[in-house]
């Protein structure tokens, strides 16, 4: 069987979905394949089965990229405002939670649902369960798959990342691009857990215990949630750093963030009996707190010891060090930092310039978000991009 297209989008991910959905309305005859038996995998999984689907503040600085500027173009043509009138044209119910993240009231299924509704306004066909064997390039673009083979003279790579393989996740994007001769900037785990050993592991033994924090790596800082778990660290400031970390550098936490300065200080003057152990249980979970304090190792009350050992166990509390052993790996991943290069491609329209009709669209490029709603943005936007441009 053969079949010919105006193009060819392979993975209905939201990037594929959102480039299918426009090309399609634009009047072209898109086929979407997709190995997954269904459609949107990654979508109805995002936001514990809420998708967390975009966020209100979403803007090129809070991207990483080889290229800082590259992401703007797209951003600034479709913006999280764009999508959530989307949204709400489908009567879909949204909150919004913390720091501009914006979630559905009821199922990630309902922006799966838009999608394909949306694709289906513009004629799309979607072919699920498609295991693609090859991929040609001699005048048009030919897909072959266990089913036959799709022809059409552009071509969307859409398929993502290795991120969360037991999803279906693979590295195929690059590949892909690399047969094309497309540079790939080396992918690595990101938004990801941090893993602890040597001295470190003593604070395994607090596993579940999370405290309000700012965490920092390579000048990236973010005021959340750090989680320690049987493995090491996580929760949302972790994940936002690990995507700045790499392996032998430091992850520096501030555990006592909204406290003033010289705290211990003051509070030997106006409450000499406290203990260091004291305080630190009025600020954080007790577990944590002993620990902590059994590293200062400063015993004993306030106002027994010396102003410059409180100044160093405040600077230690407020510049805690701790030097990951690793990371959790693709398989604990959100999503990948790295990709196909953006030098490879027009910011505008997401087109290669070194071979004209393949594109490349969301989480396959070198475009990481931090948490909370970025990486869906990306997808949106740059979809949009590559399907006004078809």
């Amino acid at each position: 069987m053969s079949e010919n297209f105006d193009a060819i989008i392979l993975g209905a991910g939201a990037a594929g979905l959102m480039c299918a959905a426009r090309a399609g309305q634009r009047g072209l005859r898109v086929l979407v394949l997709e190995r997954a038996e269904k459609p949107g995998k990654k979508i109805l999984i995002s936001g514990g089965g809420r998708c967390n689907f975009t966020n209100i503040g979403a803007g090129p600085a809070n991207y990483l990229s080889a290229n800082p500027h590259f992401a703007k173009s797209a951003l600034a043509r479709y913006t999280a405002r764009d999508f959530l009138d989307l949204v709400e044209s489908y009567g879909i119910a949204w909150h919004e939670k913390t720091l501009g993240q914006l979630f559905c009231d009821g199922s990630a299924k309902q922006i799966v649902d838009m999608l394909l509704d949306e694709c289906a306004k513009g004629d799309v066909t979607v072919k699920c369960g498609e295991e693609i064997a090859s991929v040609e390039h001699a005048g048009d673009f030919a897909v072959t798959t266990q089913n036959g083979t799709y022809s059409a003279p552009k071509l969307v790579i859409a398929t993502g990342g290795p991120s969360i393989p037991k999803m279906g996740a693979t590295g195929f994007a690059y590949e892909l691009a690399r047969q094309f001769g497309l540079k790939v900037v080396e992918p690595r785990p990101a938004l990801v857990p941090l893993t602890l050993g040597g001295d470190e592991v003593l604070f395994r033994e607090i596993s579940g215990v999370s405290a309000p924090v700012v965490a920092e790596a390579n000048k990236a800082r973010f005021p959340e949630a750090a989680l320690f778990t049987h493995r090491g660290l996580s929760g949302p400031a972790i994940l936002q750093v690990s995507s700045y970390w790499r392996p032998g550098d430091p992850v520096t936490i501030d555990f006592l963030p909204g406290r003033e300065t010289d705290w211990l200080l003051e509070t030997k003057r106006s409450n000499p009996k406290s203990t260091i152990r004291s305080l630190l249980r009025e600020a954080l979970p007790d577990r944590l707190a002993d620990i902590l304090d059994e590293k200062i190792a400063l015993p004993g009350d306030l106002g027994n010891l010396p102003d410059k050992a409180l100044r160093g166990a405040e600077e230690q509390l407020r510049r805690w060090q701790f030097r990951p052993s690793g990371s959790e790996g693709f398989a604990k991943a959100e999503v990948t930092v790295g990709g196909i290069s953006t030098s490879e491609l027009s910011s505008k329209t997401m087109e290669s310039m070194r071979v004209p009709g393949l594109f490349a669209i969301g989480e396959a490029v070198d475009v990481t978000g931090w948490l909370g709603g970025y990486n869906f943005q990306w997808a949106w936007a740059s979809g949009m991009a590559a399907g006004e441009a078809l």
